[in-house]
């Protein structure tokens, strides 16, 4: 595979995964709201989800560590489908919460195995063949490509709901099935060499993947205070994005199925704006810590507005508002977390950056949900709104730690930190650090991609 055929298979499965599961963003609340579930009950199926993605973070990157990216991918797909038809099975029966919270969780599963795997995939099969542009239009372009299927996904699952909530779920595990087969028939693992996985081994590499996101992320100042910021965004972030649904359409007063799609097609949208300015303003601003740290600013603002002002027509922009805001942090963090991290541990560095953000999402949708219930929707997007500011002093702790010892913003064929192997311990050049240990099987890496 050339540079141009990796690119256009990363963002195939973007179009794919992101159009599947988009089908059932703009109606998943009313749909657990449909069988029974109260608001609060919602939140604790959701919370399963993210709950569950902190504790297999780590353990489902051993498949990716050993048996291959590809794999990883593979067995992710297979999961989503499997729980997307429990979903509909259980709604079907009038099954409570439990039940859903079940199926809640083995989605969770699968998306540990998509996490950091794509991304990891496709930045060493582009360093395995000499790429060497910078990173961030990549990830704006995923960025955009995720945009344009949200948009198209949401529309639809919309208009599909509108016929029976029930509908876009089973349209989802239908689209799965061409995203399955583009993994199977067109991705290849390049830049990693692939090791057997066994029972006894199993530990090992779990201790060994621990290890080395503590020694490669933890220890780095700016890694570390990127995912502190991360933990607090994701307070909000799930929470909002599933609350809105009953949220707005409680501010519209009016039970419509379709405005939700319409809304969800809305976020894909400016999200899209958002990616795409993220070329110009990092050519206009080059300090990704400044970038990240304008865009919490905004983000509060606009939650916070929205959750005071409570007219329709005016908190469903101001929350588009964060959604551009989102469009523009994402691929800025993504480009300055791979600027530092090493190849071998940077799928590790990715996922430890998710399970941050599933960590704050698990707070958020639990803490957050109570509050919708027991006070208002209202009341808990004004507090997780006011947390999201807690996140610019802390992006601004890591930008002075960037300034301190910064991480040259190179092109893929350049990335620093490039490994020194040794007896029994492995390190990014030149802070010399290592884990103890086994030395990885291949200079390609055995990444943690969950």
């Amino acid at each position: 595979m050339d540079a141009t055929r990796i690119l256009r298979t990363y963002y195939g499965i973007a179009a794919t995964t992101t159009l599947a599961q988009s089908l059932i963003w703009g109606v998943n609340t009313l749909f657990l709201l449909s069988v029974g579930l109260d608001i609060f009950q919602v939140m604790l199926v959701n919370a399963a989800y993210t709950v569950t993605q902190v504790i297999f973070e780590v353990p489902t990157g051993v498949v990716a560590d050993t048996l291959g990216r590809r794999s990883s991918y593979l067995i992710a797909v297979g999961i989503i489908l499997v729980s997307t038809l429990l979903y509909v099975g259980f709604g079907l029966a009038g099954y409570g919460v439990w039940p859903f919270a079940a199926a809640s969780s083995l989605l969770g599963i699968g998306y540990t195995f998509y996490t950091g795997a794509v991304d990891a995939w496709m930045v060493d099969a582009l360093h395995s063949v000499g790429y060497e542009g910078r990173l961030e239009p990549v990830f704006a372009r995923y960025g955009i490509v995720f945009g344009v299927f949200m948009l198209v996904g949401t529309t639809f699952g919309g208009f599909l709901g509108q016929l029976d909530l029930w509908v876009p779920y089973v349209v989802r595990a239908v689209v799965l099935v061409p995203a399955f087969l583009l993994g199977l028939l067109v991705m290849r693992d390049l830049g990693f060499v692939a090791r057997p996985l066994t029972v006894r081994t199993f530990g090992t590499e779990t201790r060994r993947i621990a290890r080395a996101g503590v020694v490669y992320g933890l220890n780095d100042r700016a890694v570390r205070f990127i995912m502190f910021a991360s933990l607090v965004q994701g307070v909000f972030f799930m929470y909002g994005f599933y609350s809105w649904q009953k949220y707005f359409l409680d501010l519209l007063g009016q039970d419509l199925v379709w405005v939700t799609g319409v809304i969800a097609a809305l976020v894909g949208v400016t999200q899209i704006v958002g990616n795409a300015l993220v070329g110009r303003i990092v050519a206009w601003v080059p300090d990704r810590g400044l970038i990240l740290m304008v865009a919490s600013g905004v983000t509060t603002a606009s939650i916070v507005g929205a959750a005071l002002v409570q007219q329709f027509w005016v908190a469903v922009p101001l929350y588009l508002v964060s959604t551009i805001a989102f469009g523009i942090t994402l691929p800025v963090k993504q480009g300055w977390l791979n600027a530092r991290i090493p190849s071998q541990q940077r799928a590790t560095i990715i996922s430890l950056d998710a399970l941050f953000g599933d960590g704050g999402s698990s707070v958020g949708q639990v803490g957050l949900g109570w509050l919708s219930q027991a006070v208002s929707i209202p009341f808990a997007w004004l507090v997780g709104g006011a947390t999201q500011v807690l996140a610019v002093p802390l992006l601004g702790v890591a930008r002075r730690a960037e300034r301190a010892q910064p991480a040259e913003p190179a092109g893929i064929g350049e990335e620093p930190g490039l490994e020194v192997e040794s007896a029994g311990c492995f390190g990014p050049e030149p802070t010399g650090q290592c884990v103890p240990g086994d030395a990885p099987a291949s200079a390609g890496g055995a990444d943690r991609a969950a």
